[in-house]
């Protein structure tokens, strides 16, 4: 599997400035200004503990922030409503967070908190997207990690959001199901022009799938470029 490979020379999407976050007297996360891309894939690394899931979600306000903002195709995201935001810019977490009842009924949600009505052949298409052809029925408790992680990542595609946020996406797999969602993650971002920022501890992750990576410590962005220079060979 190699990188989405692009040079992100594509329009600004999205583009904190100034960001950051205090809870009392502690800073959570520091004045990051930096830019990502359209059909890019940018890596937020760092050790436990240094705000890189803070961070992202600053991105579609889960978290407040209490320094800067973030510009989304050049409007202040403040300027939209929660839940509009998060529908632009929509977020698939380390453990998947699935409703009770069937994958159809999960993947339609998004959609249905605005009056939109997913057809059966909508759902199919999204399911065969992230190679889960014919699950529609299936209960999500029958379902392995692995295609638990695969439908939440159609129930945010169902939002057709500008931006995805994947935060450890496959930290609680095991190692084939991980090299699956990976796999089918970069040929969504390559196929689709979709632009993801994606948070991960694994080093060699970020290598394989991100065109630039930002480092974090201490909640400060360090360095920011291409896996190559940031993270070396």
């Amino acid at each position: 599997m190699s990188a989405t490979q692009t040079t992100a020379t594509g329009a600004v999407v999205l583009r904190p400035e100034h960001l950051g976050r205090r809870v009392g007297d502690v800073s959570i996360v520091t004045d990051i200004s930096l830019e990502v891309h359209h059909g890019e894939m940018l890596g937020i690394v760092g050790a436990s503990g240094s705000g890189k899931s803070s961070f992202l979600r600053l991105l579609n306000r889960l978290d407040e922030p209490t320094a800067g903002t973030v510009f989304l195709n050049d409007q202040d995201y403040r300027q939209f409503s929660p839940r509009d935001l998060r529908r632009r810019v929509g977020m698939v977490t380390q453990r998947p967070f699935l409703f009770p009842g069937n994958v159809a009924g999960n993947v339609r949600f998004g959609p249905l908190q605005r009056s939109e009505v997913l057809s059966d052949e909508d759902i199919a298409r999204l399911l065969e997207r992230v190679g889960l052809p014919g699950f529609a029925g299936r209960e999500v408790t029958n379902l392995s990690g692995g295609e638990q992680q695969r439908v939440s990542l159609a129930r945010a595609l169902a939002n057709h959001p500008e931006i995805l946020l994947l935060d450890e996406p496959t930290s609680a797999l095991d190692e084939q199901a991980k090299m699956g969602v990976e796999q089918l993650i970069c040929s969504l971002v390559k196929e689709t022009s979709l632009t993801c920022v994606m948070v991960t501890h694994d080093r060699d992750q970020a290598r394989r799938m991100c065109d630039r990576v930002a480092l974090l410590e201490a909640g400060r962005l360090i360095q920011y470029g291409k896996p190559s220079e940031v993270l070396g060979a």
